[in-house]
């Protein structure tokens, strides 16, 4: 176009006719080969003037439709993923091996310090029980009592000063060796099969009884002539009472387990003052020292005398029993080691007798038990000095009663705080 806008006119070009869109191209020429020929190509003439005076080319045939793709479906839209936090910048330094993690094995563990423990206890009770002394004192005799209910045990302190030293019988006022042992305690202790209370019964030493190949004597003095088997045949002979269990201490042993305890609590009704068993004490409760203990039990410085002193043993028993089965000893390793070994040092049991067996009666004791004494039935001098006589029917009766683990009844009961 010009600058005045008109446009610029167009040199006129000779030409063949022009052909309408729909007209055919005319055999035999170039625009005749088909349009799906690869060689083809689409042909144009020029068309007629416009009415414009413009005039141009088109095309001789009309276009072929435009063939539309089959689309596919689109996709499902994905699910929009959270946004990943960022990581932190890793030290430029290289990254250390990493090391296997260990399985823990906590079933594995356990186990090992369960059997260290069991094998640690087992150690230490097959430790005390071989530090018991065994002797032979339960053994069998003709015409021997056959078991009887219940469980039956015979304490013995004898005055025995084996092992003890001359500072340590000074101390204890035990005095020096007087012959062959006697024994100052006879206590038997019943346990019952059932919930029943445990009896501790007193056996005077002064009891006249038929000794086997003795004839009559004080009970003590079977100790003298035969040792621990000669008076449990003694003991079952008069009371009728099968005897399962046996043990004894001595002086030096007596007093070495109460100071181990840390002293034992007692109370008193009169004063004691007996330089023979070496102690003085006021009337009242108090704790007793390990060779106080020792003279309150075997002082006979008071009104009954033995009888006093048998009721006085009674109850220190218990209170000792009470003291070493309590929490406060149990719980204290330095009490209860020295308990248990000066315990197992000091006693002598019988062959079949075990540390086991001692802790089952001192359980059996932890409550307190009923404490008495044969029913006595008198005093009266004989061959052999002074001596004490059970009652000729409250004895039987009582003894009958703890063969066959039956309460004894109240009337049967003498003596005993």
């Amino acid at each position: 176009m010009r600058r005045d806008g008109r446009p610029i006119p167009r040199p006129e070009r000779s030409a063949a006719p022009q052909r309408a869109w729909s007209q055919a191209p005319e055999p035999g020429s170039a625009q005749s080969k088909t349009p799906d020929s690869p060689n083809s190509t689409r042909q144009y003439s020029r068309s007629q003037d416009d009415g414009q005076g413009r005039s141009g080319y088109a095309p001789r045939q009309q276009p072929e439709p435009f063939a539309e793709e089959r689309r596919q479906p689109a996709p499902a839209p994905r699910a929009s993923r959270r946004p990943e936090p960022a990581r932190p910048q890793r030290d430029s330094r290289p990254p250390k091996a990493a090391k296997p993690r260990r399985r823990r094995h906590w079933g594995r563990r356990f186990l090992i310090v369960l059997l260290i423990l069991v094998l640690g206890i087992g150690g230490v009770v097959y430790y005390v029980d071989s530090s018991l002394t065994r002797v032979d004192a339960l053994g069998s005799y003709p015409g021997r009592i056959g078991d009887t209910p219940g469980t039956n045990w015979l304490l013995v302190g004898s005055d025995s000063r084996a092992g003890l030293t001359p500072e340590q019988e000074a101390s204890l006022a035990t005095g020096g060796e007087v012959g062959p042992s006697r024994t100052d305690t006879i206590i038997l202790i019943h346990i019952p099969e059932g919930d029943g209370a445990t009896t501790m019964v007193s056996l005077p030493r002064d009891s006249y009884v038929s000794i086997p190949g003795n004839g009559e004597d004080k009970l003590n003095a079977a100790f003298a002539f035969g040792g621990p088997p000669l008076l449990v045949q003694t003991v079952e002979g008069a009371t009728g009472v099968h005897i399962d269990h046996y043990a004894e201490i001595g002086f030096g042993g007596f007093a070495g387990i109460v100071d181990a305890v840390g002293g034992v609590n007692v109370c008193v009704q009169n004063a004691i003052d007996d330089p023979l068993a070496g102690i003085n004490i006021a009337a009242g409760c108090q704790d007793l020292t390990g060779s106080e203990a020792l003279g309150f039990v075997r002082s006979r410085a008071t009104a009954l005398a033995d009888l006093d002193r048998m009721n006085n043993q009674r109850a220190f028993m218990s209170a000792l029993l009470e003291k070493a089965t309590s929490a406060s000893t149990f719980l204290n390793p330095l009490r209860l080691w020295p308990l248990i070994s000066d315990t197992a040092s000091s006693l002598s049991v019988g062959e079949g007798d075990h540390i086991w067996n001692l802790a089952a009666l001192a359980w059996a004791m932890r409550s307190g038990p009923v404490t008495t004494t044969v029913p006595v039935g008198g005093f009266q001098d004989s061959d052999v000095g002074n001596v004490l006589l059970w009652d000729d029917t409250r004895a039987p009766a009582f003894f009958d009663a703890i063969a066959q683990d039956r309460e004894i009844p109240p009337e049967l009961l003498t003596g005993g705080p």
